[in-house]
């Protein structure tokens, strides 16, 4: 990771971890800052995803006038002039080992490297908040974790394991509670907006465009 990147977040993960009461107020203007979108765009294009509804592949990315850094230029010229606005996420369905199908939205490109950047200035801060035994979508943490530490308890004596699952979870969360929880941390309104308009983005699917409606986070 770049070094300056990384002093950021240790730094905002310092002030958040000493204080766990600390509301957020100026964040937005790390977003457009040239090392955090570089990192940014580093992680989305080692995900090395497909194209969203603009059909904008990473390829198409590195072969236009200017490369990555026009394309990271105009995002950041965007994000500096409040004029950014994401586009709905595209709609594929992915056939599960039940025979039903799984529903994957695809954001483009420019949605996927602006909300990895928004990422890298907000998880050192909510990263706080989690209890220590939870190991879902936290990064340095996966599912063989969460089983090497069932095992330790397993090992002290421990005879029982409960694997629960919440039904359509992301689907159905109620949006205003969870910006009511966000801005708990967060009261920089660029990024309340921000965030606001990913979750109304709504997904197009077979060229039909849905709104996400009051619930869910999956688009």
């Amino acid at each position: 990771m770049d070094k300056s990147v990384s002093e950021l977040q240790q730094s905002l993960c310092r002030v958040a971890k000493a204080d766990k009461a600390r509301r957020f107020h100026s964040l937005y203007d790390k977003l457009y800052r040239e090392d955090v979108l570089r990192e940014a765009w580093r992680h989305v294009r080692a995900n090395n995803g497909t194209a969203g509804i603009d059909g904008i592949e990473i390829e198409d990315v590195e072969k236009q006038e200017g490369g990555e850094q026009a394309f990271l230029g105009q995002i950041a010229k965007e994000l500096k002039e409040h004029t950014y606005k994401p586009s709905p996420a595209k709609r594929v369905w992915i056939p599960k080992a039940n025979g039903k199908m799984r529903p994957l939205s695809i954001p483009t490109l420019k949605d996927r490297t602006v909300q990895a950047a928004a990422m890298l200035v907000l998880q050192p801060i909510f990263e706080q908040d989690f209890e220590s035994n939870s190991y879902g979508f936290r990064e340095g943490r996966s599912t063989l974790d969460a089983v090497r530490e069932v095992t330790r308890w397993l090992n002290f004596g421990y005879e029982s394991v409960i694997d629960a699952d919440i039904s359509s979870c992301f689907d159905t969360i109620p949006k205003s509670l969870l910006m009511k929880q966000f801005a708990r941390r967060v009261v920089d309104g660029s990024i309340l907006s921000l965030v606001k308009q990913w979750l109304n983005a709504g997904i197009l699917d077979g060229g039909v465009k849905v709104d996400s409606g009051e619930r869910g986070v999956a688009n």
